[in-house]
């Protein structure tokens, strides 16, 4: 008699889910798309009270837009990304300001670190990517010591960037079983994997703008230099490609508050603050 036991079709593969998100970051140039943020990274400094001396940790830093904020006010960083190639960007960008930065590559959901390692925990739209959401939370409090801060930027279900994800994936549909990142938006989603540890999570709804030439600018930016949108029209026929742009297309002109000589478009993203008990 065959013993073995069934996977059940609806398990993801999450290893598997990594493997190609880690391809997808990689991919075209985000050093482009995120040094357009780095306002969200100094806003998210203060909101986690970042004071000189303390030990900071930047999870799936990206090209280190957190990284620098946190630098720049003298604290003690460890900026970790799981690209390579992004780490490289942020180091050139610490080199060139003059700042000490330690960088290492580090998977978000598995952190080469001790327990308590650090006062400060931030990510700016970076964790919120992981495929194991609550391994990536458990991980990000097992580092801070207790009454340390944990400092988040995620993209809301309900702005720009979540309508986006939307979009992309009537035409692409994400992998089964995965939970959306926007859900890192969301307060519910927030207190449930952070809740019980938590002393205190402060929520703020802010909006980063994005500033383009127009409609067609933007596309053509995020289509080259974005992974995600880089990846979704590299997997699509010519004829799926043309109705992706034609849906983004009328996202952007539908959210655009510039009027028609340029496109401003607000992306709503929550600021998290988590106090370890």
């Amino acid at each position: 008699m065959n013993t073995a036991v069934a996977t059940p079709a609806s398990t993801p593969n999450l290893a598997a889910i990594k493997q190609r998100q880690q391809a997808t970051w990689a991919s075209g140039d985000y050093a482009v798309i995120g040094t357009t943020l780095q306002i969200v990274g100094e806003s998210l400094a203060e909101a986690a009270d970042v004071r000189a001396g303390d030990r900071v940790l930047d999870v799936a830093a990206g090209n280190g837009n957190a990284t620098l904020a946190a630098a720049r006010r003298f604290a003690d960083v460890t900026s970790t990304d799981y690209v390579p190639a992004l780490l490289d960007k942020g180091r050139g960008r610490a080199e060139a300001e003059g700042l000490a930065v330690r960088f290492q590559v580090a998977d978000a959901e598995d952190l080469p670190f001790a327990d308590g390692s650090f006062d400060v925990v931030l990510s700016t739209f970076g964790v919120m990517f992981t495929p194991d959401h609550q391994r990536a939370a458990r991980e990000m409090l097992r580092v801070l010591r207790d009454g340390g801060r944990i400092g988040l930027a995620n993209w809301t279900p309900e702005g720009f960037i979540g309508r986006l994800f939307k979009v992309i994936g009537a035409h692409l549909p994400p992998p089964a079983g995965i939970k959306s990142p926007a859900l890192w938006g969301t307060e519910a989603h927030l207190h449930e994997m952070f809740g019980a540890r938590a002393a205190r999570i402060g929520f703020t709804r802010r909006n980063f703008n994005f500033r383009y030439r127009s409609a067609a600018h933007w596309v053509q930016v995020f289509r080259d230099f974005y992974g995600p949108t880089h990846k979704a029209f590299a997997a699509l026929d010519e004829a799926v490609r043309h109705a992706l742009e034609r849906d983004i297309v009328a996202l952007l002109e539908t959210m655009n508050v510039a009027g028609p000589s340029s496109l401003v478009v607000p992306g709503e993203y929550l600021e998290v603050v988590v106090t370890k008990r």
